[in-house]
């Protein structure tokens, strides 16, 4: 199954209410607050990449609050 990490900058202060708002799309399996110089990491996973990719692009990074992602590609797990 297609899985994707999204490394997400949040606006200053939203990182809890971008993460409990992100636990609420289905194809989101894993949200954790971090430290560091990305505030919020996701995995996502789907049944297909173009359901992936879609999730990511459609879902994940036009969430309000959201202001940069790099999505990494799982290749192997």
């Amino acid at each position: 199954m297609p899985r994707a990490i999204v490394l997400i900058n949040t606006d200053v202060g939203m990182e809890e209410e971008v993460a409990k708002a992100l636990m609420q799309i289905p194809e989101v399996k894993e949200v954790h607050v971090v430290y560091g110089i990305y505030d919020v990491v996701v995995v996502v996973e789907a049944e297909t990449f173009d359901a992936l990719r879609s999730a990511v692009i459609t879902k994940v990074r036009k969430f309000p609050h959201i202001k940069s992602t790099t999505t990494l590609i799982v290749v192997e797990h």
